[in-house]
């Protein structure tokens, strides 16, 4: 299995991130074919209270490195990434690796 990992730096407004986040630029996700599966998170402060190196996660699941090469290489996967710059002031770092035993 492979794993696409989006990691959000802290964006400039956050109230502004979450609202299109969550309502323009999640649902593009399920017009992606091929994610088997995806999870969100957002970080807690760290124990002293500062902020954590990062502001959100999201991890989309794929089969194989085929499949995600062909997900987001689609016309939906394109439209996809070109959303983040739409809302992730705080910039994105983008992780890919396989799910290892």
């Amino acid at each position: 299995m492979i794993k696409l990992t989006v990691l959000y730096g802290h964006p400039t407004h956050p109230e502004v991130f979450e609202s299109y986040y969550t309502t323009t630029h999640l649902p593009l996700v399920t017009d992606v074919q091929g994610i088997q599966r995806a999870e969100l998170t957002v970080f807690n402060a760290e124990a002293d209270g500062s902020l954590p190196a990062y502001y959100r996660m999201a991890e989309l699941y794929f089969e194989t490195q085929a499949q995600m090469d062909t997900a987001m290489c689609s016309a939906a996967g394109q439209i996809l990434v070109a959303d983040i710059a739409n809302f992730a002031s705080g910039g994105v770092t983008v992780l890919v690796g396989h799910i290892a035993a």
